[in-house]
């Protein structure tokens, strides 16, 4: 993401995870992972997006650990349908959120908000995320699972792979509400700076009223 972006590689369930980490220029106050879109459709950590909430987390004085699934970059391993990558994202959080307790946040793109929640969802209540932060949530074609009433959702009004509606009708028996970006695709193309300052602001503490 930048020149202060530090890569290493963890331990996973297939084999060596490819990671990338930044952090705030003071003691961070948690760590978040961020998860990356479809693999199999040229989905990185380095995704503009997924360095998007990278960046936002950073401002807000996080750690971001942004990691390749299995059988991408320099990850060990091969696509595993879904099933794996969630142990993947697992064991990223076992590594840099569990290893020292501290507080910490999941976040994903696409295929990666799909991981996430599903991770989000696989620990045990005592290890739950602070926040879910999701963006374009592949509401279509994954099994998206219920999350905490104050998981931030975001997407594209304009989005031609994981339509609007989809996301809609898994968020609204769940009375869960959904940040629309007027106009806007997938990708978030020319919007980018948009989705930093709504991320940071939708996770930044409300004075009461």
């Amino acid at each position: 993401m930048n020149s202060h972006t530090v890569r290493q590689s963890i331990a996973g369930p297939a084999g060596a995870i490819e990671c990338a980490i930044d952090a705030p220029s003071g003691a961070p106050r948690g760590t978040v992972v961020v998860c990356h879109p479809h693999p199999q459709h040229g989905g990185t950590m380095d995704n503009k997006v997924v360095q998007t909430l990278a960046r936002a987390f950073v401002a807000l004085g996080w750690r971001s650990v942004r990691f390749n699934f299995r059988g991408i970059g320099a990850s060990q391993g091969a696509w595993d349908d879904g099933l794996g990558e969630v142990d993947d994202a697992v064991a990223v959080i076992g590594a840099f959120a569990a290893a020292d307790a501290s507080p910490f946040m999941l976040a994903g793109f696409s295929f990666g908000a799909y991981v996430a929640s599903q991770a989000a969802l696989r620990l045990p209540d005592d290890a739950k995320p602070r926040r879910l932060v999701l963006v374009g949530p592949s509401t279509q074609k994954q099994a998206m699972p219920p999350v905490p009433g104050d998981t931030v959702v975001i997407h594209g009004e304009t989005d031609d792979v994981v339509p609007l509606a989809a996301t809609l009708a898994w968020a609204r028996p769940q009375a869960l509400p959904v940040i629309v970006f007027p106009g806007v695709g997938h990708f978030f193309h020319g919007q980018l700076g948009l989705l930093k300052n709504v991320v940071v602001q939708e996770l930044t503490p409300r004075m009461p009223l």
